[in-house]
């Protein structure tokens, strides 16, 4: 049977290295079963009594008899020695690192001798290296449970990830292929991998008497500054001058909008905090995010119309026919009261809304103010409706002029804000977990003007009516709530945000331990 020595070269440069190795070497086993001799099958004995000396693959038990279970004939060796797509195998399981994850597996010794010594055609061989295929699928593909995920609070819904299933016509089916987002990221940890192997970037030390340095001064700070810029990319030159001239504002200013703070010549505490981050930690969380990527179905990002808001970098995007045709600052949760990671369909949208206190708000915030002024209700625009507390529609009431419903178990939805002197702040988690949008009046307009044909004056109509209106959307947007603090383009170039409740330490942990 001739050997393809040419394709793992080729197949790397589709980006489906392992997925289609395994997909032709499995039909090119099926074409050879009729010439295989009698104890070159894997049978259910063999892979029970391969378990039981190979414990830290035991728990493939059930995967590795489902790879064999239509076909039983060898995968990984042509007649008597390994095969190309083996090789492909242990080469990707050798480079997990570069896909953001920890670079180990299990029997790594053992492993090393079959490639590099080589070996006789056995069973114990093929399962070996049937394992390792389905570790490897499994850390890439799959991720951590759905436990695990939802125990760092992340509730959206997870992909279900078949790493055995057959074609009975084509042989094994190739991996999902994962949310698109991840492949950005994943550029981008081949940048930072490489800047942290050239040996990363210096802390920079601030002198007192320098923290507020402006443009045309001079102070060595500049120095370690423009050193710094430079080894991320965001220089192209270092001329290691002292004087803040033009060249180090384009940088600094790339660098402040790239990581979306406040646009600001001054060199400030907050700006040296950022460049002081090393390189190791922005490798920690570009990985936790491209698991992170691993839990979302890839139908999400072709999904032709949604809403999708991303709480540590405090933006909301309204997708239509593929394209964002609206961008949102947005106000997000505390600590205290954590907007809660999850998906919903919006149904329909409230003019002019009613607010309803939430009991919490209630009994921790207006009942002691009741008791110090009775009058506290109608100084503030409030009734109540039955056993309900509600705020009257008007300028004071804190859902603004409108709110967009998408129902959930989470009581959390969008809406405007008469306090607009938040969206000016770069940290944003403020609210008792829902979720304020600045230009809540623009994105009225765009939804009503796609599903209802209503022009812009038709909606200030509705916005500034004082009285509560409902319209049901004839066609429901997706919404997604989800938790990146990393993000990157399609160059692969990434912005970095502030991991605010504190998720991040505790996936690494997860991966790790994994």
């Amino acid at each position: 049977m001739k050997r393809l020595s040419y394709l793992p070269d080729l197949l790397k440069k589709t980006g489906q290295l392992l997925l289609l190795a395994v997909l032709l070497c499995t039909a090119e086993s099926k074409a050879g079963a009729s010439v295989l001799q009698e104890g070159q099958f894997i049978c259910k004995s063999d892979i029970a009594s391969y378990c039981r000396n190979y414990t830290r693959f035991a728990y493939l038990e059930k995967e590795l008899a489902a790879l064999y279970s239509n076909d039983s004939a060898f995968i990984w060796f042509d007649d008597v020695e390994l095969n190309d797509f083996a090789y492909v195998v242990y080469n990707n399981a050798g480079q997990m690192a570069n896909e953001g994850l920890p670079q180990s597996f299990p029997y790594a010794q053992r492993f090393e001798a079959i490639f590099n010594q080589g070996v006789d055609r056995q069973v114990e061989t093929e399962l070996l290296i049937s394992s390792l295929y389905l570790f490897y699928n499994r850390k890439v593909y799959g991720g951590l449970s759905e436990q695990d995920s939802a125990g760092t609070g992340w509730h959206l819904p997870r992909e279900k990830t078949c790493l055995t299933a057959f074609n009975d016509s084509l042989g094994l089916k190739p991996s999902r292929r994962l949310f698109g987002q991840y492949y950005n990221l994943k550029k981008g940890l081949q940048r930072y991998l490489q800047i942290e192997q050239e040996g990363g970037w210096d802390s920079i030390a601030v002198p007192s008497a320098e923290i507020h340095v402006m443009p045309g001064d001079s102070a060595p700070l500049i120095r370690k500054i423009r050193t710094r810029l430079y080894i991320e990319g965001y220089l192209n030159t270092n001329s290691g001058s002292l004087v803040y001239d033009r060249e180090l504002r384009q940088g600094i200013d790339a660098y402040r909008q790239r990581q979306h703070m406040d646009s600001d010549s001054l060199i400030n505490a907050a700006l040296i905090d950022a460049l002081n981050i090393n390189v190791t930690e922005r490798i920690r969380c570009i990985a936790v995010n491209m698991e992170r990527c691993r839990w979302i179905p890839d139908g999400i990002s072709n999904a032709p119309t949604c809403i999708a808001v991303n709480i540590p970098s405090y933006r909301l995007l309204y997708i239509r026919d593929g394209i964002t045709v609206l961008e949102s600052k947005v106000v997000v949760g505390t600590r205290e009261h954590r907007t809660a990671v999850f998906t919903g369909d919006m149904a329909y949208i409230v003019f002019s809304p009613f607010w309803n206190v939430p009991s919490s708000i209630y009994n921790n915030e207006i009942a002691p103010q009741l008791r110090l002024d009775p009058r506290y209700l109608d100084t503030h625009n409030m009734e109540w409706h039955g056993k309900q507390l509600r705020q009257r529609p008007g300028p004071g009431n804190p859902l603004g002029q409108v709110k967009f419903i998408f129902p959930n178990s989470n009581s959390i939805y969008l809406h405007d804000t008469p306090s607009r002197s938040l969206f000016e702040k770069e940290n944003r988690a403020f609210s008792h977990g829902c979720i304020r949008v600045a230009r809540a009046r623009e994105l009225a307009i765009a939804i009503m003007q796609a599903d209802a044909g209503w022009t812009e004056s038709e909606v200030d109509n509705a916005l500034n009516s004082a009285k509560e209106r409902y319209y049901t959307l004839k066609h429901k947007i997706p919404v997604y709530i989800a938790y990146f603090t990393a993000w990157a383009d399609q160059d692969g170039k990434v912005s970095f945000f502030d991991d605010i409740y504190q998720r991040d330490k505790k996936l690494q942990k997860l991966l790790l331990e994994e």
